[in-house]
């Protein structure tokens, strides 16, 4: 029989975890790349630093908690007794890293059957540590988080990400296109981990994206809800799930546009 699990301990665990992995990543960084390959497509880029980041990962992980499961991007995984699963990606925004454009991060979440019950971002490049649990609420570098109060979806900055498939690709272009005219403005950075902690902490309103990866989302959903954001991942109008979330104020109406 295992104890309940304390959401503020394992929140810590992730952040410390995202922490070491991020140090890595950066030595990574100053040394220079190696062992670039590519997965899904020609453009879908993975490289020794993502795969040692999650063998550290792991590593931590299972030292701390070596009963739980594990997810990980790059191909980790064990089954776990307890009921909870590590969810992690080493290193979200990988070609980002491998062109030195300083937009990449390593999220480690972990879930249960009710969803993520806690997590961690960590942005090496800025030193940002985002970090929330169910029902503890969300911070950065130890701060209180919240999203921003905007209302008006014609006024709001929203976020999106687009596929590895070219095919999929010029569609979500098309869809970009018919809805420019709605919105103030429309950012696309390349990192949907730190998309979603930068709606936590109000740097934009809202965002959404086709075909992400559970490692991609699971510790930024729980930041967008714990600040006082919604959050949605359903099926969408690539035939893929889609996801969405945004501050309340334009969460139903940016949701109603990109569906």
């Amino acid at each position: 029989m295992h104890e309940a699990p304390d959401p503020a301990a394992l929140r810590d665990l992730a952040a410390t975890a995202a922490r070491e992995a991020g140090a890595l990543l950066l030595h990574h960084a100053e040394r220079g790349l190696r062992g670039l390959d590519t997965k899904s497509t020609v453009t879908d880029l993975v490289s020794d630093a993502d795969r040692e980041a999650e063998q550290l990962l792991e590593k931590i992980l299972a030292a701390a908690r070596p009963d739980d499961a594990l997810l990980g991007e790059e191909g980790a995984g064990r089954t776990g007794t307890t009921g909870l699963t590590w969810v992690v990606d080493p290193l979200d925004g990988t070609t980002n890293f491998v062109f030195g454009y300083p937009q990449w991060a390593v999220s480690v979440a972990v879930v249960d059957t009710e969803g993520t019950l806690a997590g961690a971002i960590f942005d090496p490049s800025r030193n940002e540590l985002f970090q929330a649990a169910r029902g503890l609420g969300a911070t950065l570098n130890g701060q209180r988080l919240h999203v921003r109060g905007t209302h008006d979806l014609g006024q709001a900055l929203v976020a999106t990400g687009f596929s590895y498939n070219a095919h999929r690709r010029a569609a979500q272009a098309v869809q970009i296109a018919s809805m420019i005219g709605h919105v103030r403005d429309i950012r696309r950075a390349g990192a949907a981990a730190l998309d979603l902690a930068w709606v936590a902490c109000g740097r934009i309103d809202g965002f959404w994206e086709s075909e992400l990866n559970h490692w991609d989302w699971a510790a930024g959903a729980l930041l967008v809800t714990e600040a006082g954001g919604r959050w949605q991942c359903e099926p969408g109008p690539h035939g893929v799930d889609q996801a969405v979330a945004a501050c309340p104020g334009i969460f139903d109406e940016l949701e109603a546009l990109v569906a």
